[in-house]
């Protein structure tokens, strides 16, 4: 019965585990594949525990754990766990600017840009299935009526495409830094969001999310000084 039991619970993790990899998106297939590894060696922990076989569960538990650990162990195991206070940060962890015509996208752990057109002519296109001529005519769009937006597609298309402001007619990096109006201010449920942080999240977490960002970021770094000083906005709004 025990066997069966076991059989069972790894017909489950496979069955699972295929049905993640073949709808998931291909960048986060390695981050599955290392959740489904990880429930996958703690139930064959469990088991060797019940039959009494400890010295063969430990190993498995280890391998677990570490697996496991952080963010991710915790939405999966109803919140337990087993690091309290762990430095590591949970995977996929994403940060969100949005404007009235665009919302971008940044993952932590790639540096990977997307966006979306949320009004206009190109709603509701991602950025990524946008040609060069489609962003470029979005820019210019952006350039009159949202100059937030044109700030965060200038960084993204000096990311996706170095050479393009020749074709565009744009000036030297940065052309619309300077000509926004403001905006409104910032509320604490965007910076949580602007960071990629859950609300509640620890002053070390916030400090954590925000170098990390400001790396990727930075003006100095090929980023945007509209995104860094959103960046900081977040950071300042959120200590106080």
């Amino acid at each position: 019965m025990q066997y069966f039991i076991l059989g069972l619970a790894v017909l489950l993790i496979v069955f699972f585990g295929l049905r993640a990899f073949v709808n998931a998106d291909p960048k986060y297939v390695v981050r599955s594949f290392r959740r489904y590894s990880g429930m996958a060696a703690l139930m064959m922990a469990l088991f060797l525990g019940v039959t009494g076989r400890f010295p063969f569960a430990f190993p498995f538990a280890i391998v677990a754990f570490s697996l496991l650990r952080g963010g991710k162990f915790s939405s999966i195991f109803g919140g337990f766990n087993p690091f309290p206070g762990s430095a590591y940060k949970s995977a996929g962890q994403k940060s969100r600017v949005r404007t009235k015509t665009i919302e971008m996208e940044l993952d932590h752990d790639t540096g990977d840009m997307e966006g979306r057109v949320i009004r206009g002519a190109f709603s509701p296109r991602l950025l990524s299935s946008m040609d060069q001529g489609d962003l470029i005519r979005l820019w210019s769009e952006c350039q009159a009526g949202d100059t937030q937006a044109a700030q965060l597609l200038e960084a993204y298309l000096d990311r996706r495409f170095s050479d393009w402001r020749e074709p565009a007619g744009a000036q030297a990096k940065g052309s619309s830094e300077t000509r926004g109006r403001p905006e409104g201010p910032m509320s604490t449920e965007e910076a949580y969001e602007i960071l990629g942080l859950q609300p509640g999240a620890s002053k070390a977490d916030i400090v954590r999310a925000h170098r990390q960002l400001m790396k990727k970021l930075h003006p100095d770094q090929g980023g945007s000084t509209y995104l860094a000083a959103k960046i900081n906005e977040a950071k300042d709004l959120l200590f106080g």
